[in-house]
């Protein structure tokens, strides 16, 4: 099976997957909302952000300073279409598998094996039922 069309290896990964799935549901949002959310260290999103804003897929935005300072993200045009055609493209991935399951020859003996297991606790009933 090849990989389809918008599969996207940048955003892929969980943690990435996570912070754009969560942004794509927004226009903005706080850094520590995501951080919250997937459970995660300022460095661990800081790292997953900084990948994701230098593929242009996400714009940051810093108000403030100090402890007052506050981070906010939102996915850019580009990472709203390349999460999209990720998301499609995994669609597409499982619809192929659910059509080779249920065309391919394995499945049809994985349904001889059911019928020949249940003919099997038959004739095993109907042991039991006469020595009785």
């Amino acid at each position: 099976m090849s990989i389809p069309t918008g599969f996207d290896e940048l955003i892929h990964p969980a943690t990435r997957l996570s912070v754009v799935a969560l942004l794509a549901t927004t226009e903005w949002a706080d850094f520590a909302f995501i951080r919250d959310s997937l459970s995660l260290s300022d460095s661990a999103l800081s790292k997953q952000l900084h990948t994701l804003e230098e593929a242009g897929y996400l714009e940051i935005h810093k108000e403030g300073g100090g402890r007052k300072r506050r981070t906010r993200l939102r996915l850019t045009e580009r990472g709203r279409t390349a999460f999209e055609g990720h998301v499609a493209a995994l669609q597409a991935i499982v619809e192929s598998a659910r059509r080779t399951v249920t065309t391919s020859p394995a499945t049809a003996a994985g349904d001889i094996s059911t019928t020949a297991a249940t003919g099997m606790a038959q004739q095993q009933q109907h042991r039991a039922e006469a020595g009785r």
